[in-house]
């Protein structure tokens, strides 16, 4: 597989065209970003922790039967994916309140819900990632309404299975953002990433933060909760 021209990059990740029209390269960046970019920072290392984690569940959840757009490992930071055209929608799936949803609702964090929370966010920087309903994503043609459908189901789909895997190895997951794209064929698959930097992990004892809050929150050592969540999940 011949690596050519950069596509696109992001705050997370380098996107470059191959010699197949259909497959694209993803590379992890250290680079850490929060609060709609305007913190920005280095965490070392979690380029290549993010990379082999995201594959590592990605490989796992094709198993289960949830779709996705990786192919092969190509490096420590480097993946081969189908390419897709991402639908712009973020999807955020909540067991716990925490973050953006503590503060809008007034609640303090780590109270459990009954049953998971779906939240749906308008992928556009301009705007700042607003929050939307079903409703407006159909009605400005972002996904049909069957497509809604596929995404939610899997969206807790993959919920079940980060939990129950997560907590085999002693952590909690609070809540995660998914984001998914269409195939050449129009097939739905689940994209991007999950990691440390889309996800809040929890440790299921102690309650310490093992994501980009430690980041995020200037909690300290966040690579050490990055390599924390390796070692649990990957046996590094």
């Amino acid at each position: 597989m011949e690596k050519r021209e950069q596509l696109y990059e992001g705050k997370a990740k380098r996107v470059y065209a191959t010699d197949d029209p259909e497959v694209v390269i993803v590379d992890y960046k250290d680079d850490a970003t929060a609060f709609d970019g305007t913190k920005r920072g280095t965490i070392l290392g979690k380029g290549a922790i993010n990379n082999r984690m995201t594959n590592f569940l990605m490989e796992k959840l094709e198993a289960e039967g949830v779709p996705t757009h990786y192919i092969r490992q190509l490096s420590d930071r480097e993946t081969a994916v189908k390419r897709v055209r991402i639908v712009p929608l973020e999807v955020i799936v909540r067991n716990i309140s925490a973050g953006s949803f503590s503060k809008r609702f007034g609640v303090e964090e780590g109270r459990r819900f009954d049953s998971p929370t779906l939240e749906f966010s308008y992928k556009n920087d301009a705007l700042h990632d607003p929050l939307m309903n079903a409703y407006h994503a159909v009605a400005l043609k972002l996904a049909t309404w069957k497509e809604i459908d596929i995404i939610r189901d899997y969206a807790f789909q993959v919920n079940d299975f980060l939990k129950e895997t997560l907590l085999q190895c002693g952590v909690t997951l609070v809540d995660f953002k998914l984001e998914f794209g269409k195939t050449a064929d129009g097939t739905i698959v689940l994209a991007d990433e999950i990691s440390p930097d889309t996800c809040r992990f929890w440790d299921a004892r102690t309650g310490e933060k093992l994501d980009k809050d430690r980041f995020r929150r200037d909690l300290g050592d966040p690579e050490g909760a990055y390599r924390e969540m390796a070692r649990r999940l990957l046996g590094d």
